[in-house]
């Protein structure tokens, strides 16, 4: 009998410091069964050391203490790979995937973690060359496992009710129209034209936001608040944490929620963990 599988994203923002904030407490109540992790920044005894019983995978940043993103699961995944476009892209640390047989159906997932960016910088050049990377990757994934979830911080707002404050970042990183188009295509009808924000255009891949579908036109839900002011306290946030999900595995979920803490002092990161639960298994 097909099953529901819960699979959380999370941006840790340090694997060991959110474990001191709670993240155990917070994990024995939300039964996952699959969880993406971002900048986790540790190695991979560190990751075994913090989550206890957890089957995990990871790719480390090449700078210790940077970045670093995980899948970690009650299952143990029957292949990994963290290889995402040609030698030379910043990507390590940044991208792994991992399939797993859920009762003989094949699923996999990506754990992601975007650049931040800096408009106009090196750093942006090096956003650029990861989000074209998975541009051509999408398709091929999809091909190759049709039933396919991208999880993670992919650090672009796509929409205008993504930002609170969105007329105040046009002009920067996470939310510059041509980041924004990448997202239109991403998203947008399996192999028809797409025009992004910017006036672009290209093929749209089909890829489903679950978290814009299951909410609808709405402010949010955000997921990030800045650890400065009353960010959190105003829900002055970003949505920048996602499923994507193939059309495929699209129609198998079932739930999907933003998991905000009650007040700015119980959380134990700056992001919120995303959760949906799809159907699985033959």
């Amino acid at each position: 009998m097909p099953r529901p599988i819960r699979i959380a994203s999370v941006n840790v923002n340090g694997i060991r410091a959110s474990v001191r904030k709670g993240m155990i407490e917070w994990l024995a109540d939300a039964d996952v069964d699959i969880m993406a992790l971002q900048e986790v920044r540790a190695t991979a005894e560190e990751l075994a050391v913090a989550l206890p019983g957890w089957e995990i995978v990871n790719d480390e940043a090449l700078a210790k203490g940077r970045a670093g993103v995980a899948v970690a699961s009650r299952i143990a995944p029957v292949a990994t790979r963290t290889v995402l476009g040609e030698d030379g892209l910043d990507s390590a640390g940044r991208w792994i995937e991992a399939d797993f047989d859920i009762d003989g159906e094949k699923l996999t997932v990506v754990s992601a973690y975007v650049h931040t960016g800096e408009a106009e910088t090196p750093k942006q050049d090096a956003k650029w060359a990861f989000l074209d990377a998975m541009e051509r990757r999408m398709p091929q994934l999809r091909a190759e496992s049709p039933l396919a979830l991208i999880m993670g911080d992919l650090n672009v707002g796509h929409r205008e009710l993504d930002i609170r404050n969105w007329k105040g970042n046009i002009k920067k990183a996470g939310f510059l129209p041509r980041e924004r188009a990448y997202f239109d295509r991403f998203l947008g009808e399996d192999g028809a034209e797409a025009t992004g924000v910017d006036g672009s255009t290209g093929t749209g891949l089909g890829w489903v936001d679950i978290g814009r579908r299951f909410h609808g036109d709405v402010e949010g839900p955000y997921t990030w608040w800045s650890m400065r002011g009353r960010a959190f306290d105003t829900d002055t946030g970003w949505r920048i944490d996602y499923h994507l999900a193939t059309p495929e595995l699209a129609a198998r979920v079932q739930d999907y929620r933003v998991v905000r803490a009650g007040s700015w002092d119980t959380r134990f990161s700056d992001h919120a963990p995303v959760i949906a639960d799809y159907t699985l298994g033959v």
